[in-house]
């Protein structure tokens, strides 16, 4: 139940759809423009550079607070499963930004979520994923590539990281669900991502650029 409870908590402050929000208060319906997407890429693509940094910084601090809610709840009754908890409050973060239920259940593909994740969670998991992500956009401009990469990445370093102490001391049972949830949250990007993958293997995917307009 308490699990249930967290992914509940998440969904909550995953309702709150940056893009679609700014696009609104600037006069534009993003899901009507570009590919459709109520996500961070899209609302790079349609409204500019600073449009995106606000919808990737308002994605990012949403899954942040759900998780900081989550450990002040109940830091004290479900010490011993605190990460889990957590992670389990990501993942509803990032169901309630791709399935809000008052846009059809049709938002984005959580990345930009991911990546609270990434920063909020633990700090160790940072660097490898800048490094990863900013490589993969630099060397190719595939916002998909870097995005699917992530999370791969991010599967190996909570186990990495996990059977290294890094979280606390949890228990193996702990260890192996937060592993679990991990994967599933990978698939579910890797879902999200089904066209992008396509159009990746027949190598007409669309380019980002920061330095220049993307051109449709």
């Amino acid at each position: 139940m308490i699990r249930l409870v967290c992914v509940l908590i998440g969904y909550v402050f995953g309702l709150f759809q940056s893009s679609y929000i700014y696009g609104k208060l600037h006069g534009i319906d993003i899901k009507q423009h570009g590919s459709g997407n109520a996500g961070t890429t899209n609302t790079l693509r349609v409204l500019g550079k600073k449009a995106g940094a606000i919808v990737l910084i308002c994605d990012m601090v949403k899954c942040g607070l759900a998780m900081m809610l989550v450990r002040f709840l109940f830091k004290e009754s479900y010490q011993d499963m605190l990460p889990l908890l957590a992670l389990y409050a990501a993942a509803g973060t990032i169901l309630g930004h791709d399935f809000p239920f008052y846009l059809g259940f049709k938002g984005g593909k959580g990345i930009a979520c991911t990546a609270g994740l990434i920063v909020f969670y633990h700090p160790y998991l940072i660097l490898p994923q800048v490094i990863t992500f900013f490589g993969t956009f630099f060397a190719t401009h595939y916002v998909s590539l870097g995005s699917l990469l992530v999370n791969l990445v991010l599967v190996a370093e909570m186990v990495i990281f996990g059977q290294m102490g890094v979280f606390g001391e949890v228990s193996q049972t702990v260890l192996n669900e937060m592993y679990v949830v991990t994967v599933l949250l990978a698939a579910l990007a890797f879902w999200g991502h089904r066209a992008n993958i396509v159009r990746l293997m027949n190598k007409n995917e669309r380019k980002t650029y920061l330095t220049k307009k993307n051109e449709q």
